[in-house]
């Protein structure tokens, strides 16, 4: 069982606070927090309208789009490793559970849909791991709606770490182009249905083959 994380490394931008992640090699990439912490866009719409039934929102940080799909009607439950997005989703008026996604999850086996927002598909390090772990939590006809990173990137694995003011351990992270998700998707038993993209932001639907 992989160890519960306190989340506490994230709590900067949770708050709205700047920072990014720094790669081994001293590349950073921005984290976007005003984004976690404003209201949705139109680029949630898409993960939004996809959403008809029960979904689970993996990394859910402040809960803007769990408290989005419960003003919908839409039974959501959000899951996050750290207290503090627990509370500011909980704050929202949704419902959110302090949980590592690798650890026993309500519903296993019976959500309509599992969202990987954010860049989420690089919780760690691994997508292959990330959504086999996916089909365990969706049922026999759900998806994954995933968003991803533009045409081009490929899939990128890093030892990443948080700043500014983590002190913490390097951890593994990740990231998957929008040209690269069919082969990630077939490789763990899924299969592309859709793939589309709202200003700068990509996402895929991810449905089991």
């Amino acid at each position: 069982m992989r160890k519960l994380s306190t989340g506490t490394e994230f709590d900067r931008g949770l708050l709205g606070q700047r920072c990014w992640l720094e790669l081994a090699n001293g590349d950073r990439v921005d984290l976007p927090v005003d984004r976690w912490t404003e209201g949705c866009d139109l680029g949630d719409t898409v993960l939004l309208d996809a959403c008809d039934g029960p979904t689970l929102d993996i990394g859910c940080g402040p809960g803007r789009l769990t408290a989005a799909l419960a003003k919908r009607g839409v039974v959501a439950l959000g899951v996050d490793t750290s207290p503090t997005a627990v509370r500011l989703t909980q704050e929202r008026g949704a419902v959110a559970l302090r949980r590592d996604v690798f650890q026993p999850l309500p519903g296993e086996g019976r959500w309509h849909h599992a969202l990987l927002a954010d860049g989420n598909i690089g919780i760690g390090g691994d997508p292959l791991v990330l959504l086999d772990r996916m089909r365990e939590l969706i049922a026999p006809d759900g998806d994954v709606l995933v968003e991803l990173e533009p045409p081009g990137r490929g899939v990128r694995r890093e030892a990443v770490r948080l700043l500014p003011g983590s002190s913490g351990p390097w951890f593994g992270w990740a990231w998957v182009g929008a040209d690269a998700i069919a082969e990630v998707a077939m490789r763990v038993g899924f299969r592309v249905d859709w793939t589309t993209s709202r200003g700068h932001r990509w996402f895929a639907r991810l449905e089991q083959a």
